[in-house]
């Protein structure tokens, strides 16, 4: 009778769950990598970045569970806030750096910038950590995002059967990818089958991950689709009509297509105006909200409890604000000689107050409405410190502004996303001290990884094409070309930013940047692009929200990854096969 009960008490675990593990280290370092290659890849294709959260929690349950037979959900959750932290970096830099090729200015110093952008995160992540109370216990902002993620690790069984579909995904993806990529079937000219004008640009890319990316954004990537449609079927016909188009013997002269003159001439220089005007547009609309966060900051500094023994030690937090400012100082110095120590400092003080302002602003605005407008807050910090640097040459006031710029670009980027993580860990009980610990650790990895894929791509299709668009990119060299007086159309610009401030000011949060980026980007992909949302709407009324959520969303994300990681494949074997 004593041995069934003596064998029953030994496999009984006491203590605490398992949380901050090497393996939820591991696999975090690991997904991360995957998802930021992915994402990364992806941004500068279409534009706009999309949060790694979730592809992290999704892939954590088939590794950490399916294959490890671990059952925690807070571990899977330090996973996920690992990954996401490396992942940060995708959006910070793929937002700013490639404006550096797009100038030609590729002779900079590529260890210092991963560097200046390490550092950054670093700032980010210690400036916001002071207020997680704040916002996520006092103020319960909602962050939408990070309810999501929590909802993914409340569901176990979930999570393994999303892994399979998003691995069923990836393999699909991957062999479509493969043999477009080798049989050069990238673009399907529909619209020359079917006798449609050459201005209405019927030709639609073949891409898996297009459509993935349109499918998880559903109704929130309408308006990007009604961008193009309105370029290509709408104003290409109506000038087409009134006869002020080129003919064929002009654009045979220029060597050029009708589509790609209407884009180049017309709709990409207009979209980028929209960028810049929508982005501004909506840092003004977000006035509340930074007033709010500024308030946020004062209650915080006032609060006994602001940091209290569920964060990290309030003098690690000053150590790392502290190491990481001297770092972007020496940076800021040593990004090109003409910068001088005076003017060096100057930028690196002021790269480092934008970073405390903007993180705290950016973490209130998607905690409240699930948006960010880091691109704008992104143009605004660079332009700052273009006007700072201007005079020492246009060479060193590019390097030196954008190299600083991209540190603070990553730094506001690790802020909103350690606060979604936050609130994800407030929802299933994880400690914020972990999850701090685990954004850190997992902060370094990602400005490396982001630096090495980004002079991969350019070397293989050359950022700006219409290969790799990079339109955040493009709209940041343009701002930065025309404040240096550079020969940039001024007229379509400002009337292009007139709309976009327009359109942002609808209410519809990122509705200028949207469009925009409908008239910057290839119509092809907006094709393209446009099956996912259709897909993703017909899903929602035919089958329901929930068959998109657990079988449509898995899916999507691996069109997602593997796309993105047979195509870092094929500029790989480009690289070392021009290199032999």
């Amino acid at each position: 009778m004593t041995q069934p009960q003596e064998k029953k008490k030994s496999v009984i675990r006491t203590g605490p769950y398992p949380e901050l593990t090497l393996q939820a280290l591991i696999v975090g370092y690991f997904l991360g990598s995957l998802i930021a290659f992915s994402i990364g890849y992806a941004s500068l294709i279409l534009g706009f970045s999309i949060e790694g959260s979730e592809l992290a929690a999704i892939l954590g349950f088939g590794i950490l569970r399916g294959i490890l037979r671990r059952n925690s959900i807070i571990e899977n959750n330090i996973n996920q806030t690992v990954a996401s932290a490396v992942n940060g970096a995708s959006a910070g830099m793929m937002f700013s750096v490639p404006a550096l090729f797009i100038l030609g200015q590729t002779e900079f110093n590529a260890v210092l910038m991963v560097f200046g952008c390490i550092a950054g995160g670093i700032l980010g992540i210690a400036f916001i950590i002071p207020l997680r109370k704040q916002m996520i216990d006092f103020e319960r902002l909602t962050y939408p995002g990070g309810v999501a993620v929590a909802t993914i690790l409340k569901s176990p069984g979930a999570g393994i059967h999303k892994a399979l579909l998003l691995l069923i995904g990836v393999g699909i993806s991957s062999i479509v990818h493969f043999i477009s990529q080798s049989t050069g079937f990238e673009d399907w000219a529909l619209g020359n089958i079917i006798g449609m004008p050459a201005f209405m640009n019927g030709v639609w890319y073949v891409s898996l991950l297009t459509i993935g990316v349109g499918f998880i954004a559903g109704k929130g990537g309408f308006f990007f689709i009604v961008g193009g449609y309105v370029c290509y079927w709408i104003l290409a016909p109506i000038l087409s009509s009134i006869g002020i188009l080129p003919t064929a013997e002009t654009l045979e002269t220029l060597d050029t297509s009708m589509p790609n003159y209407l884009r180049l001439s017309l709709f990409r220089p207009v979209g980028i105006g929209m960028l810049i005007g929508g982005a501004l547009t909506g840092i003004v609309l977000a006035l509340p909200l930074i007033i709010s966060a500024i308030k946020s900051m004062q209650t915080a500094a006032k609060s006994k409890m602001a940091i209290s023994k569920d964060e990290m030690p309030i003098k690690l937090l000053y150590i790392a604000i502290g190491t990481a400012t001297l770092l972007l100082f020496a940076i800021a110095i040593l990004s090109t000689k003409e910068v001088g120590i005076i003017r060096g400092g100057f930028m690196a003080l002021l790269g480092t107050l934008w970073i405390w302002m903007a993180g705290v602003i950016l973490s209130e605005c998607i905690g409240r409405t699930n948006w960010s407008p880091l691109s704008g807050m992104t143009l605004i910090a660079i332009t700052i410190l273009i006007f700072i640097s201007s005079g020492i040459g246009d060479r060193a006031a590019i390097i030196s502004s954008v190299m600083v710029g991209a540190a603070a670009c990553v730094a506001m980027a690790q802020a909103t996303d350690l606060m979604l993580d936050l609130k994800t860990g407030y929802l299933v009980g994880a400690s914020p001290r972990k999850q701090q610990i685990g954004q850190f650790l997992g902060s370094w990895l990602g400005p490396i990884l982001m630096m090495a894929l980004i002079f991969i791509l350019h070397r293989a299709y050359q950022l700006g094409s219409d290969r790799l668009p990079a339109p955040q990119g493009q709209a940041l060299a343009s701002m930065i070309s025309g404040i240096l007086g550079g020969d940039v159309p001024i007229q379509k610009y400002v009337a292009g930013a007139g709309l976009g401030a327009i359109l942002s000011a609808s209410g519809i949060g990122g509705l200028g940047i949207l469009v925009g980026l409908g008239f910057y980007l290839p119509f092809n992909i907006v094709l393209t692009y446009s099956v996912g949302t259709v897909l993703r709407l017909l899903s929602d009324w035919k089958l329901g929200h929930r068959f998109s959520e657990e079988v449509g969303i898995p899916v999507a994300a691996g069109f997602i990854v593997g796309e993105a990681l047979v195509g870092v494949g094929f500029a790989l074997y480009f690289v070392i096969s021009s290199s032999g």
